[in-house]
């Protein structure tokens, strides 16, 4: 363990909101002492469905401090990436992809996990003995829950994080270490009555309030789930073909939001509204090259086309029809599947 510097805490904060961070919170790695029968019981009922990276490992995604026991501390900042126009908007134009916001522009681990570097080397600077990890959603390491228990916001009736000052839309980044910080208070949650984004969802992801089943999930079911997706859900998921943002955006917390401070994180041109029948032309080569340096790339083709072959069959536009017919015999047998369903679901809508 490293000594506690008595000042070190408010220092740190201080350098890192100037780094371009929105929050920082401080909190110990066994805050969340439930966290583990939490875990439990969301991947004992198969909620996970195939995200199988939720059930391995479960002993140190269920308490941090098993993850690196000589950590003393968890940093949590959080880095604002609200949107400037209304995300729900685009439904309404079913001939063009809708597009989760965080996904619009520069890969996010890319961008976050950069400014915690610099923010761990001023730490080490200050403190040379120190020893520090840096996590952005790509370890067994669930950030909300020690989000919430640093003080920077509370996990919502949808699950995801928000705060009073802040809204919705955050990235979340960890920075453990073995200097002995202070720690902040947790935040408590404050929805309320308020169920606004329980009932916006399309596809009732949401069992109860503060429970998601991410089988019924479009944001799981358009980026997680392999193969073909279940044919009742197919339908619900509208023009929506990576993520989905419908209950981050009603969220009447998000008045507060803050704009994206970072240039990088703002949408690409490319990436707002593009044409479905456009995308749906993408071979392996042209999807890489079009999504470089973004976090749709990590999908893959075949995926990405699967959605856009659901949504073509959504739009309620023959005249779309013409670009599912080629990828009726796809290599790949889910948008082989998805360009079938498509066309019968678009033939159905036909005079």
């Amino acid at each position: 363990m490293t000594r506690r510097n008595p000042d070190l805490t408010a220092r740190l904060r201080d350098y890192a909101l100037d780094a371009g961070f929105a929050k920082m919170g401080v909190c110990r790695p066994d805050a969340v002492p439930d966290l583990p029968a939490r875990l439990d019981a969301f991947v004992g009922q198969g909620r996970h469905g195939q995200m199988s990276w939720m059930a391995d490992r479960m002993a140190w995604r269920g308490d941090p401090s098993a993850l690196w026991p000589q950590a003393r501390s968890v940093v949590m900042l959080a880095e604002n990436y609200a949107p400037d126009t209304d995300p729900l908007a685009i439904l309404e134009r079913r001939d063009r992809a809708a597009i989760s916001v965080y996904a619009q522009g520069r890969d996010y681990h890319d961008v976050v996990k950069k400014r915690l570097k610099q923010v761990g080397r001023w730490l080490i600077a200050q403190e040379p003995e120190a020893e520090i990890k840096v996590f952005v959603d790509t370890a067994p390491v669930m950030e909300k829950p020690l989000a919430q228990a640093a003080g920077l916001g509370w996990q919502g009736k949808h699950t995801n994080l928000l705060a009073r000052d802040l809204g919705n839309w955050v990235f979340l980044g960890a920075i453990f270490t073995t200097l002995d910080l202070d720690v902040d208070a947790p935040e408590q949650e404050h929805c309320g009555s308020c169920r606004k984004c329980l009932d916006i969802c399309p596809t009732d992801a949401f069992p109860a309030p503060f429970q998601l089943d991410a089988r019924r999930c479009i944001s799981y079911l358009t980026i997680e789930h392999r193969g073909p997706v279940d044919p009742e859900l197919r339908a619900l998921m509208g023009n929506r073909i990576y993520g989905c943002d419908d209950c981050l955006a009603i969220c009447p917390w998000n008045k507060f939001a803050l704009d994206a401070r970072d240039a990088r994180l703002a949408a690409r041109d490319d990436l707002q509204a593009p044409a479905l029948v456009e995308l749906a032309a993408l071979d392996d080569a042209g999807f890489r090259a079009r999504f470089s340096g973004s976090p749709i790339k990590r999908i893959g083709r075949d995926r990405f086309v699967r959605n856009v072959c659901y949504a073509i069959g959504n739009s309620g536009n023959p005249a779309l029809a013409a670009a599912l017919k080629p990828l009726m015999n796809d290599a790949d047998p889910a948008v082989a599947d998805a360009a079938r369903w498509g066309l019968a679901r678009l033939d159905r809508e036909t005079p």
